[in-house]
C-alpha cells in the first residue's frame, strides 16, 4: 500500500514540476486523488498558493512575476494586459496593487486569487493579438507585447489614466522596446488608431 502511495506522489511531484503551478483538477485529470494533495502539502513537498492551487516549494517565488505565474495558472484563458504588462516590460515603475488580465466575455473570474485581481473583457480580433508567451517559474504566461500593451493603455485610457498611456507610449518609442509602427498596428485591432495617431506624430 506504501508504494502505491508514494507512487501517486511521485507522480503528483512530477506533474507539479513539469507545469510548473497545477490546479486540483489537473491533478484529478491525471488520476491522482486529492487526497495525496494534502498529504504532500502538509509534509513540505507542495506548497498551496490558493484555493486549488500548488507548486513546489522549490519554485516559488516573491516577486511581481510570481503574481502572473499564479494568475495565467488560476485563468489559462486570460491574458496579461494594462499595467502589469507595463511592468512586466519595464515601462513603468510603479508596482500595480493586483494583476490586471484581459479575458474571453463572460468569462468567470475565480474567486480563489491570493490578490487583487483587474478584468477587462475583449473579443476578437483584439483578444488574441499580439500575445508572446514568457516563462516564469516554470509556468507558461500568456501576456501582451509592447506595441499591443500601449494600444491598450489607449484603448482603456478611462481605467489607467490617459497621463499612463500618454507614458508608456513615449517611454515604448525612446527605449527602442518597440516601433511607432508596431503600436499603430496594434491600434487597428484595438480599434483606436485615430487616438494614438496624434501622439505617435509629435514623438516621430
Amino acid at each position: 500500500m506504501s508504494d502505491v502511495i508514494e507512487s501517486l506522489a511521485d507522480r503528483a511531484l512530477a506533474l507539479a514540476k513539469a507545469r510548473g503551478m497545477v490546479r486540483a483538477r489537473d491533478f484529478e485529470a491525471a488520476g491522482i486523488p486529492l487526497i495525496y494533495l494534502k498529504r504532500l502539502r502538509d509534509d513540505g513537498r507542495l506548497i498551496q498558493l490558493a484555493r486549488g492551487l500548488y507548486q513546489l516549494p522549490e519554485l516559488a517565488g516573491t516577486d511581481a512575476a510570481h503574481s502572473l505565474a499564479e494568475a495565467a495558472t488560476l485563468m489559462p484563458r486570460g491574458v496579461v494586459c494594462l499595467l502589469s504588462a507595463l511592468r512586466y516590460h519595464g515601462l513603468t515603475t510603479q508596482l500595480p496593487s493586483g494583476v490586471w488580465m484581459t479575458l474571453p466575455r463572460k468569462t468567470r473570474i475565480p474567486k480563489s486569487a491570493p490578490f487583487p485581481l483587474e478584468i477587462v473583457y475583449a473579443s476578437e480580433p483584439s483578444l488574441s493579438a499580439n500575445v508572446e508567451h514568457v516563462l516564469v517559474e516554470g509556468v507558461s504566461v500568456p501576456i501582451y507585447d509592447v506595441g499591443k500593451t500601449v494600444a491598450d493603455c489607449f484603448k482603456y485610457r478611462r481605467r489607467v489614466g490617459l497621463d499612463v498611456a500618454i507614458e508608456a507610449l513615449r517611454d515604448a518609442i525612446n527605449q527602442r522596446k518597440t516601433t511607432a509602427s508596431k503600436i499603430m498596428q496594434a491600434s487597428v485591432a484595438d480599434r483606436v488608431t485615430n487616438v494614438i495617431r496624434p501622439y505617435v506624430e509629435t514623438l516621430t
